[in-house]
């Protein structure tokens, strides 16, 4: 009897795969086209109808069956060129077909699992149990996939580029790129290919993301927004399947954006940690961006803070042919984001004076700076935002919210000398602060593209003062000066490696170490000749726990 049922069993799924081969070998005659390969079809001659079935127009030239994706193509216009009338067609036959095929395939997985284990019932005893649950755990999984596949769409951007502020250079490298997907038959026929990729590297919160959707809002194309992380799975060969899905959805949309955010995820260099997934899903990205199929009109903009783990072969001519470095904002950018984020809010506070005060603010940053300070003049019932309700609020967005804790007098004495010689240098140095406190120092360094050695070395004796004042008043050193002296070395290792501004034009250790023994030697010297003035700031800071920039100075002058 069990051989009778294994036999059905297999009638049964090979009349089921016939069905299937059947429906598929038909299917196959119709051709998928782009929205640019309908264009020049058309140019040649004209169908004599045009039939729609949901998502897909159909139409026959010269003994060939084509269908377009119906969202990609101006149904106005082509009803204008083609002269009979578009008639829309019951689309369900087709629906039904799909959903046959995919259910019949995993009826037919299924099917064939139970002949097997029927069979092995006779013959032995039966399986371990992770055996007999394996394959419809995998069928499951890729019925589900299909279906998502099935879905995906094209989403809309209504961010321009009048939106976004502070990044002029990537702008400007973007122009040709949004001119090209407004009018891409001027570039064609001077046969000007369209740039395949475009990397944008920048720290996080510089605005990557939002470069991409302003780019797709300012071209009006469809934009396919992808995570890296969504490409890795956990079978081989779905993150594969499901890069080769989104663009071809791509190209039937063509021309179109596809936008892969912390493309790391995915991109990163073959052979370090062997995963076979994620390089079968790095050669199909890599396949579909430069490979023998044809992608035109499809730009994939690619999005990382982390460019050196990529793999050299997504880096290289003819897939990411532009790469666009977005920088933190300088002053003026700052002063553009800030006008950005209060359109619609009430402030009083110059606009010059806070972006001052925000050196090292990511667009983002200064976001959520605005935001937080809105909620802080709520808080104290003003419908207008102040510059105090900016400096109440900047730290907590730059730093976080520090748990405060208690220091004892011999503990509040140190910090307050190892501040206020910071203070001191600083003030003497024309290096301008805001404040000073027992917890942070309020330094901000003017934003210049070139910098002087004296300037290099005027920074590096602000982070070296405290330890200079600490040795000198207590011969004695700290483990809190550990933030300032990684800020020493690193502008020291610049000077002598990167500028060639130590003893020797090309840098080596002994300049770098002789650079910070100097540095510390003179502020040493320094703080001996003006320790009654040392004395007077750290007091001060004793007292108030805060000093301004002005109130140092009256200190030191008087």
């Amino acid at each position: 009897m069990q051989k009778f049922k294994a036999l059905y069993v297999g009638i049964l799924a090979i009349f089921l795969a016939g069905i299937l081969f059947g429906v598929m070998f038909l299917k196959q005659d119709v051709r998928l086209i782009s929205a640019i390969k309908l264009q020049s079809l058309l140019e040649q001659n004209l169908p004599e109808i045009v039939t729609i079935k949901g998502e897909y127009l159909y139409f026959t030239l010269n003994g060939q069956r084509y269908k377009i994706a119906k969202e990609s193509v101006d149904l106005q216009a082509l009803g204008q060129k083609v002269p009979l009338e578009i008639k829309e067609e019951w689309s369900l036959w087709r629906n039904a077909v799909e959903i046959i095929a995919i259910f019949g395939a995993v009826f037919m997985v299924l099917l064939f699992f139970f002949a097997f284990k029927q069979s092995k019932i006779a013959q032995s005893k039966p399986k371990p149990k992770e055996d007999s649950i394996s394959t419809p755990n995998v069928a499951k999984t890729l019925v589900s996939d299909a279906f998502a596949l099935h879905h995906i769409k094209p989403i809309s951007s209504n961010v321009t580029f009048a939106d976004v502020a502070g990044i002029s250079e990537a702008k400007n490298e973007l122009e040709e790129i949004i001119d090209y997907l407004k009018s891409p038959k001027k570039y064609q026929d001077f046969g000007v290919k369209l740039p395949k990729g475009v990397l944008l590297v920048g720290v996080p919160g510089v605005g990557k993301t939002l470069i991409a959707k302003a780019l797709a809002g300012e071209a009006q194309v469809p934009f396919f927004y992808q995570s890296g992380a969504s490409f890795v799975q956990i079978y081989v060969g779905m993150g594969a399947k499901r890069v080769h899905d989104l663009f071809t959805k791509a190209k039937l949309n063509a021309p179109s954006i596809v936008f892969i955010d912390e493309i790391d995820a995915v991109g990163k260099a073959r052979g370090n940690m062997r995963n076979d997934e994620r390089e079968a899903t790095l050669n199909q990205l890599l396949t579909e961006m430069d490979g023998f199929e044809d992608s035109s009109g499809v730009i994939v903009i690619g999005a990382t803070n982390n460019m050196e783990s990529l793999d050299e072969a997504l880096l290289r001519s003819g897939r990411f042919d532009r790469r666009i470095f977005v920088e933190l904002p300088n002053l003026q950018e700052r002063i553009k984001i800030l006008q950005v984020h209060t359109r619609n809010k009430r402030c009083d506070f110059d606009y010059e004076e806070i972006s001052k005060l925000c050196v090292g603010f990511s667009g983002a940053a200064l976001a959520s700076l605005i935001n937080e300070a809105a909620l802080c003049a709520i808080k104290r019932g003003s419908e207008v935002i102040t510059k105090e309700d900016i400096l109440s609020v900047r730290d907590k967005v730059m730093l976080g919210v520090r748990k405060k804790l208690s220091f004892s007098d011999k503990e509040r004495e140190i910090l307050a000398y190892y501040q206020a010689a910071k203070a001191f240098s600083a003030y003497a140095l024309e290096v301008p602060f805001e404040k000073i406190t027992l917890m942070s120092d309020g330094l901000k360094y003017a934003d210049k593209e070139f910098l002087s050695k004296n300037e290099m070395e005027s920074q590096i004796k602000i982070h070296l003062s405290g330890i200079a004042a600490l040795e000198l008043l207590f011969e004695e050193r700290y483990s809190h000066a550990k933030v300032d002296l990684d800020r020493a070395k690193t502008i020291a290792h610049k000077m002598a490696e990167s500028y060639g501004m130590g003893e020797y034009l090309l840098g080596r250790e002994e300049d770098v170490l002789k650079i910070l023994e100097n540095c510390k030697n003179e502020r040493f010297k320094f703080f001996k000749n003006y320790r009654l003035i040392l004395d007077s700031i750290k007091n001060a800071l004793l007292t108030n726990e805060k000093l301004e920039y002005v109130e140092v100075g009256n200190i030191i002058n008087a």
